[in-house]
């Protein structure tokens, strides 16, 4: 399949166009051309809702944490922070830890059922 993408940059206004190819082993009945757009916008939602999440609000780009196991153990402390805030109803994560940090010697073992 082939999937055309139009971005515009907010910031500069420039418009931009991309071809995406993909291939699936899906047959002809199971690859509408719905099923194929779901799938291919699944993919962005996992990047809005984790990834975009942990580089913004907790500036996982710029850590300088880079040897040995550091970067996975922070990057799971990041998304256990994460689906913790989640689970506790906070849709907007950066302001779930402003929350938390208000109190922070009891709503962090609160929101983990410490105490």
């Amino acid at each position: 399949m082939r999937i055309l993408r139009h971005r515009t940059d907010l910031k500069s206004g420039k418009v931009s166009r991309q071809a995406i190819y993909a291939i699936t082993d899906l047959t002809s009945h199971q690859a509408s051309p719905q099923r194929l757009g779901q799938l291919a916008r699944s993919q962005w939602t996992i990047e809005n809702r984790l990834r975009f999440v942990r580089d913004t609000t907790f500036g996982e780009d710029t850590s300088k944490i880079r040897t040995g196991r550091g970067p996975e153990n922070m990057a799971t402390l990041r998304n256990l922070a994460i689906n913790t805030l989640r689970r506790h109803g906070h849709r907007n994560i950066a302001a779930g830890l402003r929350h938390v940090s208000y109190d922070p010697f009891n709503r962090p073992l609160d929101l983990l059922d410490i105490r």
